[in-house]
């Protein structure tokens, strides 16, 4: 697919565990600063594994990830430049928040250089701080095992959008890499085959369905 770089994604999915590497573009402070998101999505995407996301006293660590490319139909970037779309144009390490089907505020982080529309979908995190306001808003449901989920556990919202990760409100600081397997990409209907989604082993807040060969991780 032509304008990915760095295209692992041209592999099938399997269930082999990838290990993992030194995060880039973060040194001299524990927030992931610019230049971390300013590189090929399919590399952002597993590189965010083990990071922390915190928001107004509420923190979790990343679980789950998935890749999108204004190359891929899956995209909202693939349509081109839209008021809606804009955002994902932007420089790299900005928040990208919109309503899944009217109902869920979903978290992304736009990477790549500004003009290339890519952005990383937040998928699941490990909740580690602000349980006690997480579990009020989720009503004793499950916290953050899906991106409709851990926003709403968060208390992260549209007004979030087109904000930045690296000045906030939302930031993303650096955590312990992960193993991951990769998978398909859930709840899509185009461009359903690449595997660009990345799930952190031995971890039960990876959302459903887990990809293959992740069962047998949390027995481990």
């Amino acid at each position: 697919m032509a304008g990915v770089q760095g295209e692992r994604g041209r592999d099938r999915a399997g269930a082999r565990a990838r290990a993992a590497r030194p995060r880039e573009g973060s040194a001299g402070s524990d927030l992931l600063e610019t230049a971390f998101y300013d590189r090929p999505v399919l590399e952002v995407a597993p590189d965010l594994l083990g990071c922390i996301v915190e928001f107004e006293g509420c923190a979790g660590r990343i679980v789950e990830t998935e890749a999108y490319h204004m190359s891929e139909a899956a995209c909202h970037a693939y349509v081109g430049l839209t008021a809606r779309t804009s955002v994902l144009f932007r420089g790299p390490g900005t928040a990208y928040v919109y309503r899944s089907y009217g109902i869920h505020a979903l978290l992304n982080a736009v990477c790549e250089p500004e003009d290339v529309g890519a952005a990383v979908l937040i998928r699941a995190l490990e909740p580690l701080e602000g349980l006690a306001a997480m579990r009020e808003r989720r009503g004793g449901a499950e916290l953050c095992n899906g991106p409709g989920k851990l926003t709403q556990a968060m208390g992260i919202g549209l007004t979030e959008n087109d904000t930045s990760l690296v000045d906030g409100p939302i930031v993303i600081r650096r955590g312990e890499p992960l193993e991951y397997v990769t998978g398909t990409r859930i709840g899509i209907t185009k461009a359903a085959e690449l595997p660009w989604r990345f799930c952190a082993l031995g971890v039960r807040d990876v959302s459903r369905p887990w990809p293959p060969g992740f069962r047998a991780s949390l027995a481990a």
